[in-house]
């Protein structure tokens, strides 16, 4: 069986296991508990572009997920819209489900008007996203071995805003 990607909006039972595999890997360790990461990917469930959160998944199982959201670093609140927490369960890495996913989140974002796409990226994983035709737009963010990368996208229409309803073009 081929994966689908759906938005969260439309297969709301994962935002459980969502919240779970992103907590683990990305918050976790930093002593975030998992009650406010489920209350993120539930904003994720309200209309509009941002947030938006994206599961892979083979009819019931979950495969992955990745979230296009407005900031992902603090440090650099100009820089929006953003792709963050790219997750596949390591089972079924290596088939392209992360790919399929980022080029999905970044297409949403075009498609909502963005005219470039952020995300954060530790050196291990910087060459998956250069490939893909990202570009590092800062390094050392917000930490060492740490890097802002940014891609292209065409807008509609110059004169939207890429998110009307935060005000950012």
């Amino acid at each position: 069986m081929a994966a689908t990607i759906s938005d969260l909006r439309e297969r709301p039972a994962f935002a459980g296991i969502v919240a779970d595999r992103v907590w683990r890997a990305f918050w976790k360790e930093q002593g975030h508990p998992l009650d406010r990461l489920k209350g993120l990917v539930l904003r994720s469930l309200e209309p509009g572009p941002v947030p938006t959160t994206l599961v892979a998944h083979e009819g019931d199982l979950f495969l992955g997920t990745v979230s296009l959201i407005a900031c992902d670093e603090e440090s650099r609140p100009d820089y929006s819209p953003w792709i963050a927490a790219l997750w596949v369960e390591p089972e079924h890495r290596r088939r392209g489900i992360g790919e399929s996913l980022v080029d999905r989140a970044f297409r949403l974002a075009r498609d909502a008007g963005a005219g470039r796409v952020y995300l954060l990226a530790g050196e291990a994983r910087r060459a998956f996203y250069e490939k893909r035709g990202w570009s590092i737009c800062e390094a050392d963010v917000p930490r060492s071995g740490m890097h802002v990368l940014v891609r292209s996208a065409i807008r509609r229409n110059r004169e939207e805003p890429v998110f009307p309803s935060l005000g950012k073009r």
